[in-house]
């Protein structure tokens, strides 16, 4: 699970770089508000959910592997049990 959280704090550190980066050309160039703070999150929302696609694919990669494994794991202690039931 270290990949999972690993991977969750890159996107959230991806999306406060982006944030900040866009609230500091925001606070330059416009006049803000509470609206134009909504849209600067907005806008760091979208960018930063392409740039982590591209970015963390490796990590994406690495967490869907171990889940995979985990759920395979998960599906043989299943059928044992299963099986173990049908012999008694």
């Amino acid at each position: 699970m270290k990949a999972f959280w690993r991977y969750t704090l890159a996107r959230l550190s991806v999306l406060a770089v982006t944030y900040l980066l866009l609230w500091g050309i925001g606070r330059t160039f416009l006049e803000f508000d509470e609206l134009t703070n909504l849209l600067v999150l907005l806008a760091a929302m979208i960018i930063s959910s392409v740039i982590s696609i591209f970015l963390l694919a490796g990590m994406r990669e690495q967490v869907a592997l171990q889940l995979q494994e985990r759920a395979e794991r998960m599906t043989s202690r299943i059928e044992e049990s299963r099986s173990a039931e049908d012999v008694d």
